[in-house]
Formats: structure tokens, sequence, C-alpha cells
């Protein structure tokens, strides 16, 4: 089975019972809001679904898939990166569990204009073709002066 065609699956079972569908988001929805338990919930949702779909990518024999689940794993990375060091917002912000959670399931939507694709365009490849030279020089010279400690040694 394809990785398409396990979405497309997906998609048509919250069709087919939209009111488990709807009955499901809505309760995801208000225990972002008010449960204590809202990051693990969060991070559950950003992590469970795009893993398994991303071990079915693995498995295939194209390499699409493979491309939009790494770019969903990139942007996954930054923003959680962005987020540790800016603990501060999800107390400040009002129902910051939930908004990530909207993000996160932006940036995983089976179309080719989802959150990711779009953040991975016009924010992360722009900036990585302009440095990319610099820092693999900088892990580099790091590598080099790491083993020559470890020689010493």
């Amino acid at each position: 089975m394809t990785v398409e065609e396990l979405e497309s699956k997906i998609i048509e079972l919250f069709v087919k019972n939209a009111r488990l569908g709807y009955g499901a988001a809505g309760f995801c929805a208000l225990y972002l809001i008010f449960g204590s338990g809202a990051q693990l919930l969060c991070n559950i949702i950003g992590v469970l679904y795009p893993a398994y779909i991303s071990i079915h990518a693995i498995e295939s024999s194209t390499k699409e898939d493979d491309t939009k689940w790494l770019i969903y794993w990139v942007t996954f990375g930054i923003f959680t990166v962005i987020e540790f060091f800016s603990g501060v917002l999800t107390s400040v912000i009002p129902f910051y569990w939930l908004l990530k959670c909207a993000f996160l399931i932006w940036c995983m939507l089976p179309t080719g204009l989802n959150g990711s694709n779009i953040i991975y365009a016009k924010l992360v490849r722009p900036y990585f073709l302009k440095h990319h030279e610099s820092v693999d020089k900088f892990i580099d010279d790091g590598m080099k002066k790491a083993a020559g400690v470890l020689k010493r040694d």
C-alpha cells in the first residue's frame, strides 16, 4: 500500500464517520484549551501520525513521499527548537497548544500546499542555500578539532 493510498483511506474514514471525526476533533480542541497535559496531546498528534506515515514512506518504492515527510520533520524540528528557546510563549499566548496543534496539522496536510512545503520553500531552503557552505565548513573544522583532541588521548 502506498502512502497516498493510506492517506486517502484515513481521509475516507473521517468522511464516512463525520460525526466521529468532528466529535474527536472537538474533544481534542477542548482538551488542548482546558486540559492538563495539553502539551503531551499536541505532541502526540504532531509526532504519532507523521511517524507512522514516514515509516510507510520509507518502505515505499517512490521518492516523493520520502521528500514530503522529510520536509515535515525539518519544519517540525525547527519549530521545536524555536519553541524551546521561547518557552515563555506557551504561557503568554492564549490557546497556545490548540494553535500549535492546528499549525502541525496544517504542516502535515496531504496536499502540495501544506504548511511544511510553504515554510520550506519560502524560508528554510533559501536560507540553507545561502549559508550551507559556511555551516559545512564550521562543522568540518569542529570535527577535525574533535578528532585531534581524541588522538592526543
